[in-house]
């Protein structure tokens, strides 16, 4: 029987130690296996990390948000300062340079804590361990749990503990969005991570903790006690004395205003960033001058601040050079951070209506295609246009007046909505889109029916972005220059130039003619600067938006003021909203040195006209004698000369003149109208006034239905009305008019359309 125990004994104790054996070797097989697929640094190297921007002269502008809205800084350990190194290893995983993946001594202090106290107390995760938690993040529980040991033993297998603990630094949540020590160094105290003093470090590695609850912006006393712990720790391993961690935990911290890593220039950051493509490079050098954007965003504030009591709220500017195409200055809203007053809102791109500001263009497509001349006479008197399917389009300008016959330099300068109009109605809307779209204005993409004559008085929706754009090409006389937004990058190459060169000259002439605009703005308004500059307001309907976009040969500055929200601000219009910004900027650059004068082709040349008439000027010429240009092919016909008349579009303008005087050659029955229908009451007494345009001084006689019912040098006359179908005829000496009108007794019945009832 004892011989039998021990052959059992033995036999059993066999079988206990192939047991043991096995056991030992499955489990070194199990722990070699990582080595057989380890992760190596390369194979979880961050490329989806934030942006740096810097200007054109290398400052900084600030680090921008991944595309993930994650905010992340890559920076090697060496660029880390010492004090949060040893923060975060002592707070996080004081035996980090002891231990392999896992801390066996932390699990066996974690289990026996948690044994006694019948619930977790502590926790044992290394740095590898939360490392491999970042890379993979999934629920607390068992099955995970051995997941996450698995992967720290693949990490730990291809890495050496640098390269673990530099990825880990760099993506430690610190709050809101922000990852890495890197990013939280910059947003939070504006300094990068190797210039982190012990204070500013401990703080810093408290936040990785509870990256919500300890938020630095929201939750300062409480970041205050764990920082207290860090520094407690680090105390305790021998990294500083308990004077140092005294000192840092009573240090004043400065935190930065809460600009989630953007200095300057936001709204243009975010744009660029998606602009870039699908794989940017970590900095990028824009071609900002932050001196110069600084001062923009100053003077949108000011100016603001100026018209807060006429309901405006938002402004927006942007300057580019016009020899590089480059981006200088570019303010999308006077306070990005502000949410509450719509600051993200970005005026640079967004769509508004443009008022008068593309007439430059419907006026030089106008000129290259010999629609118009310099010279032209256009007619600013009141115009119906019937649309089909909508009430009777009627242009009219701001100040609801009409200056009659006007030059086209006059026109244009003054931003006269009806010869804009009847100048488009020549050019046809479709032409006038196309060339728009040849300009750049990708926005204005409806039919043409869509927009209809109201396209030169703005109908349609662009960008500041596309008018600086197109304005940038009538500065550079029709050449194409792609606006160029940072270095380093491809610069499309130029298009073919668009119309011509004169065209492009004249219309630039016209807009920088403090004269030809006085009618409008005065001659020394905020236009008016002390260099050669040529400018064009706008102002959409109801005061929604007010824009002011000109150029010097060297610079174009666009701005736009108004409200995001669309709410019409109370009389404010583009001289006197977006203007005022636009001449400070301009000012601002021209401060120390004036830009060249602009040189007109020789194929131009100026010649003295007619005010009113646009003629070689004659004795006839009753108003001022000015200069126009024209094109050399045409001074022969402008030689010759020829009769200047009236047509009858300009009768009903005419009617409301007091001294209705042109030329001394004409004589024009102004009222009644051609085929004017009036309808009068019975038993009532009512007269009708017969008026003349340029009576002059000589006698005139007035014939109703071939009789003779006056004659006097009075430019008007009243006649007692009498129903029937009446001739008016006026003569003096050689010079005739007349015109058909009737009058007809209100029978009860309704009148015809257009047709006047006299009281």
């Amino acid at each position: 029987m004892k011989i039998f125990k021990k052959c059992y004994q033995f036999a059993h104790s066999d079988v206990r130690i192939k047991i043991g054996l096995l056991l030992i070797t499955m489990g070194l097989a199990v722990r070699s296996l990582p080595y057989l697929a380890p992760i190596r640094a390369q194979d979880i190297a961050q490329t989806d990390f934030a942006i740096e921007f810097s200007d054109r002269h290398y400052r900084p502008l600030g680090t921008l948000l991944t595309r993930d809205s994650d905010h992340t800084a890559i920076v090697p350990l060496a660029e880390i300062s010492p004090h949060f190194l040893n923060a975060i290893i002592a707070a996080e995983d004081q035996r980090y340079y002891q231990h392999g993946a896992l801390d066996t001594r932390a699990i066996a202090r974690a289990l026996l804590e948690a044994a006694q106290a019948k619930q977790i107390v502590s926790g044992a995760s290394t740095i590898t361990m939360q490392l491999a938690r970042m890379l993979e993040p999934a629920p607390r529980t068992l099955y995970h749990k051995v997941g996450e040991v698995w992967l720290s033993w693949r990490l730990f297998a291809g890495m050496n503990r640098t390269e673990i603990l530099q990825a880990y630094i760099n993506r430690l949540p610190m709050g809101g969005n922000l990852y890495g020590v890197e990013a939280a160094s910059r947003t939070y105290f504006g300094i990068p991570a190797a210039d982190l003093n012990l204070a500013q470090a401990s703080i810093l590695a408290a936040l990785p903790n509870d990256p919500t609850d300890l938020y630095p912006y929201e939750a300062w006393e409480a970041l205050k006690q764990r920082q207290q712990y860090v520094l407690t720790r680090m105390v305790e391993d021998g990294y500083i004395t308990q004077t140092e961690a005294d000192k840092a935990y009573r240090e004043a911290i400065q935190l930065q205003p809460k600009q989630r890593g953007l200095y300057a220039a936001p709204h243009y950051l975010l744009w660029l960033s998606q602009q870039l493509g699908s794989e940017p490079a970590p900095q990028v050098r824009t071609t900002l001058d932050l001196s110069l954007q600084e001062f923009v965003e100053t003077q949108v504030k000011q100016v603001l601040d100026g018209l807060r009591a006429n309901n405006v709220n938002h402004a927006a500017a942007i300057v580019i050079d016009n020899q590089t195409g480059e981006v200088l200055a570019y303010v999308g809203s006077p306070d990005y951070f502000n949410e509450a007053n719509q600051g993200r809102n970005d005026g640079v791109q967004a769509l508004r209506q443009p008022g008068s500001s593309l007439k430059p263009f419907l006026y030089e497509l106008a000129l290259e295609k010999g629609i118009i001349q310099p010279n032209t006479i256009l007619a600013d008197v009141p115009t119906h246009y019937a649309i089909p399917g909508a009430q009777l389009y009627s242009p009219v300008d701001y100040s609801e007046t009409f200056l009659g016959p006007v030059r086209v330099r006059v026109a244009l300068a003054n931003s006269l909505n009806v010869p804009a109009v009847k100048v488009l109605e020549k050019v046809t809307v479709p032409l006038f889109l196309e060339r728009l779209h040849q300009l750049g204005f990708k926005q204005l993409n409806q039919a043409p029916e869509h927009y209809g004559l109201g396209l030169a008085l703005g109908s349609g929706e662009v960008s500041l972005w596309e008018l600086a754009g197109a304005y940038l090409r009538l500065a550079r006389q029709g050449q194409s220059q792609p606006i160029v937004t940072h270095f380093g990058d491809t610069t499309p190459e130029e298009g073919e130039p668009l119309g011509r060169v004169e065209t492009w000259q004249l219309v630039t002439d016209m807009l920088s003619d403090r004269y030809a605009r006085a009618a409008a703005f005065g001659v020394d308004s905020v236009l008016s600067l002390p260099f050669p500059a040529a400018v064009k307001t706008g102002t959409s309907s109801d005061y929604r938006d007010t824009w002011t976009v000109g150029f010097t040969s060297d610079y174009t500055v666009a701005t736009w003021v108004g409200n995001f929200n669309g709410e019409p601000m109370r009389q404010v219009s583009g001289v006197t909203g977006a203007a005022p910004l636009w001449n400070r900027i301009m000012l601002r650059l021209h401060a120390t040195q004036e830009p060249t004068p602009w040189r007109m082709s020789g194929r131009l040349v100026s010649l003295p006209i007619c005010a009113v008439t646009g003629q070689r000027p004659t004795a006839d010429c009753p108003s001022a004698v000015v200069q126009e240009y024209f094109a050399l092919e045409d001074v022969a016909s402008y030689q010759q000369g020829g009769d200047f008349s009236l047509s009858a579009e300009y009768n009903e303008w005419l009617a409301t003149q007091a001294q209705p005087s042109l030329t001394v050659n004409q004589l024009r029955i102004v009222s009644p109208q051609p085929d004017d229908y009036f309808v009068v009451n019975p038993n009532e007494s009512a007269k009708l006034e017969l008026k003349l345009a340029n009576p002059g001084t000589e006698p005139v006689e007035w014939w109703l239905n071939g009789e003779k019912i006056a004659t006097q040098t009075a430019a008007s006359l009243f006649w007692p009305m009498r129903p029937g179908s009446w001739t008016l005829q006026v003569k003096q000496g050689e010079k005739t008019d007349s015109v058909r009108f009737q009058v007809e007794v209100n029978q009860g019945k309704s009148s015809r359309r257009g047709f006047s009832v006299v009281q």
